[in-house]
Protein backbone atom coordinates (compact mmCIF):
# COMPACT_ATOMS: atom_id res chain seq x y z
CA UNK A 1 0.00 0.00 0.00
CA UNK A 2 1.14 3.36 -0.66
CA UNK A 3 2.38 5.96 1.78
CA UNK A 4 0.77 9.13 0.90
CA UNK A 5 3.22 11.33 2.56
CA UNK A 6 5.95 9.00 0.90
CA UNK A 7 4.22 10.44 -2.45
CA UNK A 8 4.40 13.71 -1.36
CA UNK A 9 8.05 13.79 -1.05
CA UNK A 10 8.79 12.31 -4.25
CA UNK A 11 6.43 14.59 -5.45
CA UNK A 12 8.40 17.66 -4.02
CA UNK A 13 11.62 16.28 -5.00
CA UNK A 14 10.46 15.66 -8.80
CA UNK A 15 9.23 19.77 -8.60
CA UNK A 16 13.15 20.52 -7.11
CA UNK A 17 11.36 21.49 -3.63
CA UNK A 18 13.66 21.57 -0.90
CA UNK A 19 11.98 19.41 2.49
CA UNK A 20 13.06 16.94 5.58
CA UNK A 21 11.67 14.17 6.21
CA UNK A 22 11.68 13.56 9.89
CA UNK A 23 10.67 9.47 11.64
CA UNK A 24 10.65 8.45 14.70
CA UNK A 25 13.34 5.16 15.49
CA UNK A 26 12.65 4.60 18.78
CA UNK A 27 10.24 5.47 22.08
CA UNK A 28 9.19 4.82 25.36
CA UNK A 29 6.10 4.55 26.76
CA UNK A 30 4.30 6.65 26.92
CA UNK A 31 4.35 8.43 23.80
CA UNK A 32 1.75 9.00 20.92
CA UNK A 33 3.54 8.15 18.15
CA UNK A 34 5.85 5.01 17.78
CA UNK A 35 8.86 3.88 15.33
CA UNK A 36 7.85 4.33 12.10
CA UNK A 37 5.72 7.47 12.31
CA UNK A 38 6.55 10.34 9.66
CA UNK A 39 6.35 14.20 8.58
CA UNK A 40 7.46 16.11 6.30
CA UNK A 41 8.99 19.72 6.53
CA UNK A 42 8.45 22.38 3.79
CA UNK A 43 11.28 25.08 3.84
CA UNK A 44 8.35 27.79 5.25
CA UNK A 45 8.26 25.00 8.26
CA UNK A 46 4.83 23.84 7.26
CA UNK A 47 4.34 20.48 8.94
CA UNK A 48 2.51 16.97 7.27
CA UNK A 49 2.29 13.90 8.96
CA UNK A 50 2.61 13.17 12.52
CA UNK A 51 5.71 12.68 14.64
CA UNK A 52 4.13 13.97 18.12
CA UNK A 53 1.86 16.28 19.61
CA UNK A 54 3.03 19.47 21.17
CA UNK A 55 6.03 19.00 22.42
CA UNK A 56 7.57 17.04 19.20
CA UNK A 57 6.20 19.61 16.19
CA UNK A 58 7.64 22.40 17.14
CA UNK A 59 11.53 20.56 17.89
CA UNK A 60 11.43 18.62 14.43
CA UNK A 61 10.40 21.80 12.45
CA UNK A 62 13.14 23.75 14.54
CA UNK A 63 15.61 21.12 13.57
CA UNK A 64 14.10 20.17 9.93
CA UNK A 65 14.98 23.96 8.93
CA UNK A 66 18.36 24.13 10.72
CA UNK A 67 18.98 20.68 8.34
CA UNK A 68 17.91 22.48 5.32
CA UNK A 69 20.26 25.26 6.10
CA UNK A 70 23.66 22.98 6.73
CA UNK A 71 22.29 19.79 4.21
CA UNK A 72 23.43 17.82 7.31
CA UNK A 73 20.81 15.12 9.31
CA UNK A 74 20.74 14.80 12.63
CA UNK A 75 19.11 12.28 15.34
CA UNK A 76 16.90 14.45 17.70
CA UNK A 77 15.85 12.78 21.10
CA UNK A 78 12.56 14.15 22.97
CA UNK A 79 13.43 13.00 26.89
CA UNK A 80 11.04 12.03 29.85
CA UNK A 81 12.13 12.23 33.51
CA UNK A 82 14.96 9.76 33.58
CA UNK A 83 14.61 8.87 30.01
CA UNK A 84 18.26 9.61 28.68
CA UNK A 85 21.24 7.91 30.48
CA UNK A 86 24.89 8.65 29.00
CA UNK A 87 25.40 5.79 26.97
CA UNK A 88 22.56 7.30 24.90
CA UNK A 89 23.67 10.81 24.48
CA UNK A 90 26.42 10.79 21.83
CA UNK A 91 25.15 12.52 18.30
CA UNK A 92 21.99 12.88 19.53
CA UNK A 93 20.24 16.65 19.98
CA UNK A 94 18.99 16.50 23.59
CA UNK A 95 15.57 18.40 24.38
CA UNK A 96 13.53 17.79 27.40
CA UNK A 97 9.60 15.96 27.22
CA UNK A 98 7.84 18.66 27.86
CA UNK A 99 4.43 17.08 27.84
CA UNK A 100 2.33 16.26 30.59
CA UNK A 101 2.87 12.46 28.74
CA UNK A 102 6.42 12.63 29.40
CA UNK A 103 7.93 9.26 27.39
CA UNK A 104 10.66 9.75 25.31
CA UNK A 105 10.87 10.17 21.48
CA UNK A 106 13.87 9.84 18.88
CA UNK A 107 13.45 11.17 15.56
CA UNK A 108 16.12 11.21 12.47
CA UNK A 109 15.55 14.47 10.53
CA UNK A 110 16.64 14.06 6.82
CA UNK A 111 17.23 16.91 4.65
CA UNK A 112 16.25 16.30 0.63
CA UNK A 113 17.51 19.26 -1.28
CA UNK A 114 17.43 20.26 -5.16
CA UNK A 115 20.37 19.24 -7.33
CA UNK A 116 22.75 22.37 -7.15
CA UNK A 117 23.00 24.56 -10.20
CA UNK A 118 26.35 25.32 -11.67
CA UNK A 119 26.13 28.04 -14.46
CA UNK A 120 28.74 28.57 -16.39
CA UNK A 121 28.98 31.94 -18.86
CA UNK A 122 31.75 32.09 -21.60
CA UNK A 123 33.88 29.41 -23.00
CA UNK A 124 37.74 28.23 -22.70
CA UNK A 125 39.91 25.85 -21.11
CA UNK A 126 38.66 26.91 -17.75
CA UNK A 127 35.10 26.34 -18.26
CA UNK A 128 35.28 23.37 -19.64
CA UNK A 129 37.43 21.62 -16.81
CA UNK A 130 35.13 23.28 -14.57
CA UNK A 131 31.69 21.99 -15.98
CA UNK A 132 33.40 18.41 -15.62
CA UNK A 133 34.26 19.03 -12.54
CA UNK A 134 31.00 20.24 -11.18
CA UNK A 135 29.32 17.29 -13.08
CA UNK A 136 31.57 14.75 -11.11
CA UNK A 137 30.64 17.00 -8.03
CA UNK A 138 27.10 16.43 -8.70
CA UNK A 139 26.17 19.43 -9.59
CA UNK A 140 23.49 20.34 -12.43
CA UNK A 141 26.01 22.41 -15.04
CA UNK A 142 24.52 24.28 -17.55
CA UNK A 143 26.72 26.03 -20.13
CA UNK A 144 26.00 28.96 -22.02
CA UNK A 145 29.22 29.76 -24.21
CA UNK A 146 28.04 33.10 -25.90
CA UNK A 147 25.92 35.94 -25.65
CA UNK A 148 23.10 34.39 -27.88
CA UNK A 149 23.05 31.70 -24.92
CA UNK A 150 22.50 34.02 -22.43
CA UNK A 151 18.59 34.29 -22.68
CA UNK A 152 18.38 30.89 -20.54
CA UNK A 153 18.99 32.63 -17.73
CA UNK A 154 15.42 34.11 -17.00
CA UNK A 155 14.78 30.64 -17.57
CA UNK A 156 16.51 28.93 -15.00
CA UNK A 157 15.12 30.55 -11.82
CA UNK A 158 18.42 30.76 -9.86
CA UNK A 159 18.11 30.91 -6.22
CA UNK A 160 20.38 30.98 -3.26
CA UNK A 161 21.76 27.26 -3.99
CA UNK A 162 23.09 28.47 -7.46
CA UNK A 163 26.36 29.15 -8.41
CA UNK A 164 27.44 31.04 -11.62
CA UNK A 165 30.64 31.82 -13.24
CA UNK A 166 31.70 34.39 -15.45
CA UNK A 167 34.30 33.56 -18.09
CA UNK A 168 33.93 36.20 -20.96
CA UNK A 169 37.42 36.88 -21.39
CA UNK A 170 36.74 40.70 -21.69
CA UNK A 171 34.30 40.46 -24.15
CA UNK A 172 31.27 41.37 -22.00
CA UNK A 173 31.82 41.10 -18.58
CA UNK A 174 29.85 44.34 -17.07
CA UNK A 175 26.42 43.27 -19.16
CA UNK A 176 26.78 39.47 -18.06
CA UNK A 177 27.64 39.71 -14.58
CA UNK A 178 24.80 42.66 -14.56
CA UNK A 179 22.46 40.20 -15.19
CA UNK A 180 23.32 37.30 -13.28
CA UNK A 181 23.83 39.37 -10.17
CA UNK A 182 19.71 40.57 -10.57
CA UNK A 183 19.23 37.13 -10.08
CA UNK A 184 19.42 35.64 -6.17
CA UNK A 185 22.42 32.93 -7.30
CA UNK A 186 24.17 32.85 -4.30
CA UNK A 187 27.69 32.63 -5.48
CA UNK A 188 28.65 34.56 -8.66
CA UNK A 189 32.27 34.57 -9.84
CA UNK A 190 34.24 36.36 -12.47
CA UNK A 191 37.64 34.31 -14.15
CA UNK A 192 40.28 37.08 -14.35
CA UNK A 193 43.45 38.64 -13.40
CA UNK A 194 43.07 40.55 -9.90
CA UNK A 195 43.80 43.89 -11.73
CA UNK A 196 40.98 43.27 -14.53
CA UNK A 197 38.43 41.91 -11.81
CA UNK A 198 39.06 45.41 -9.62
CA UNK A 199 38.09 47.09 -13.29
CA UNK A 200 35.10 45.39 -13.53
CA UNK A 201 33.87 46.13 -10.17
CA UNK A 202 34.30 49.72 -10.67
CA UNK A 203 32.31 49.83 -13.77
CA UNK A 204 29.58 47.33 -12.00
CA UNK A 205 29.71 50.36 -9.80
CA UNK A 206 29.60 53.34 -11.99
CA UNK A 207 26.82 51.70 -13.51
CA UNK A 208 24.59 51.42 -10.32
CA UNK A 209 24.51 47.76 -9.46
CA UNK A 210 23.59 47.94 -6.37
CA UNK A 211 26.35 47.91 -3.06
CA UNK A 212 24.49 44.27 -1.63
CA UNK A 213 24.86 42.96 -5.13
CA UNK A 214 28.23 43.46 -5.53
CA UNK A 215 28.62 41.87 -2.23
CA UNK A 216 28.10 38.98 -3.68
CA UNK A 217 30.41 39.26 -6.41
CA UNK A 218 33.50 36.99 -5.67
CA UNK A 219 36.72 38.57 -8.02
CA UNK A 220 38.81 36.63 -9.14
CA UNK A 221 37.22 32.98 -8.90
CA UNK A 222 38.49 30.36 -6.88
CA UNK A 223 40.60 30.26 -3.05
CA UNK A 224 44.18 31.41 -3.29
CA UNK A 225 45.51 27.81 -3.88
CA UNK A 226 48.51 28.87 -6.42
CA UNK A 227 46.66 27.98 -9.16
CA UNK A 228 48.62 28.43 -12.70
CA UNK A 229 47.02 25.74 -15.16
CA UNK A 230 43.11 26.13 -16.27
CA UNK A 231 42.53 22.78 -14.42
CA UNK A 232 44.04 24.09 -11.10
CA UNK A 233 42.07 27.03 -11.46
CA UNK A 234 39.13 25.03 -12.08
CA UNK A 235 39.83 22.81 -9.02
CA UNK A 236 40.25 26.10 -6.86
CA UNK A 237 36.51 27.51 -8.22
CA UNK A 238 34.70 24.71 -7.51
CA UNK A 239 36.46 24.39 -3.90
CA UNK A 240 35.33 27.50 -3.64
CA UNK A 241 31.81 26.95 -4.59
CA UNK A 242 31.46 24.65 -2.41
CA UNK A 243 33.00 26.14 0.47
CA UNK A 244 30.54 28.58 0.39
CA UNK A 245 27.55 26.57 -0.04
CA UNK A 246 28.55 24.15 2.79
CA UNK A 247 29.07 27.02 4.67
CA UNK A 248 25.84 29.28 3.63
CA UNK A 249 23.24 29.83 6.30
CA UNK A 250 20.36 30.84 4.04
CA UNK A 251 17.14 28.77 2.70
CA UNK A 252 15.36 29.89 -0.29
CA UNK A 253 12.35 30.27 1.14
CA UNK A 254 13.07 31.35 4.33
CA UNK A 255 11.83 34.57 5.26
CA UNK A 256 14.62 37.98 5.13
CA UNK A 257 14.89 39.72 8.98
CA UNK A 258 16.44 42.75 10.10
CA UNK A 259 20.26 42.17 11.39
CA UNK A 260 19.01 43.40 15.06
CA UNK A 261 15.62 41.81 14.83
CA UNK A 262 15.49 38.38 17.10
CA UNK A 263 14.43 35.31 15.59
CA UNK A 264 14.47 32.87 18.22
CA UNK A 265 13.34 33.10 21.95
CA UNK A 266 13.84 31.12 25.30
CA UNK A 267 10.46 29.14 26.19
CA UNK A 268 10.98 30.41 30.35
CA UNK A 269 9.44 27.20 31.50
CA UNK A 270 11.41 24.20 29.55
CA UNK A 271 14.27 26.42 28.42
CA UNK A 272 14.08 25.53 24.88
CA UNK A 273 14.26 27.83 21.88
CA UNK A 274 11.38 28.40 20.15
CA UNK A 275 11.41 30.00 16.53
CA UNK A 276 9.19 33.17 16.81
CA UNK A 277 7.63 33.42 13.44
CA UNK A 278 6.50 29.72 14.02
CA UNK A 279 5.57 29.97 17.20
CA UNK A 280 2.02 28.63 17.78
CA UNK A 281 2.33 29.34 21.66
CA UNK A 282 2.46 32.76 22.88
CA UNK A 283 1.44 34.90 26.21
CA UNK A 284 1.28 38.61 27.02
CA UNK A 285 1.21 38.31 30.13
CA UNK A 286 3.18 41.13 32.18
CA UNK A 287 2.84 43.06 28.76
CA UNK A 288 5.29 41.47 27.28
CA UNK A 289 5.32 38.91 24.83
CA UNK A 290 6.88 35.38 25.60
CA UNK A 291 7.03 32.21 23.28
CA UNK A 292 6.29 28.60 24.18
CA UNK A 293 7.36 25.37 22.65
CA UNK A 294 3.99 24.03 23.75
CA UNK A 295 0.27 24.31 25.60
CA UNK A 296 1.42 22.64 28.62
CA UNK A 297 4.52 25.02 28.68
CA UNK A 298 2.14 28.17 27.99
CA UNK A 299 -0.11 27.08 30.95
CA UNK A 300 2.54 26.48 33.46
CA UNK A 301 3.86 30.06 32.62
CA UNK A 302 0.28 31.71 33.13
CA UNK A 303 -0.33 30.10 36.11
CA UNK A 304 2.24 32.08 37.89
CA UNK A 305 4.24 34.84 35.24
CA UNK A 306 6.28 36.22 37.81
CA UNK A 307 8.28 33.61 39.07
CA UNK A 308 9.25 32.51 35.17
CA UNK A 309 10.70 36.38 34.37
CA UNK A 310 12.61 36.69 38.09
CA UNK A 311 14.78 33.36 37.07
CA UNK A 312 15.56 32.00 34.38
CA UNK A 313 14.41 28.22 33.49
CA UNK A 314 16.10 25.40 34.99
Amino acid sequence: MADPLLERATELQRRGEPFVLATVVRSEAPTSAKPGAKALVRADGTVEGWVGGACAEPVVAREALSALRDGRPRLIGLYGEGGRGPERTEGIVGYPMTCHSGGTLEIYVEPYLPTPVLVLLGHGPVVATLATLGRAAGYDVVALADEGAWARLDTLGLGRRASVVVATHADSDEGALERVLGTDAGYVSLVASRRRAAGVVERLRQRGVPAEQLARFKAPAGLDLGAVTPAEIAVSILAEIIQHHRGDKLVDAAPSTAANEPTEALDPVCGMTVEIATARYQSRAGGVVTYFCCLHCKETFEQDPRRYSSQPAE
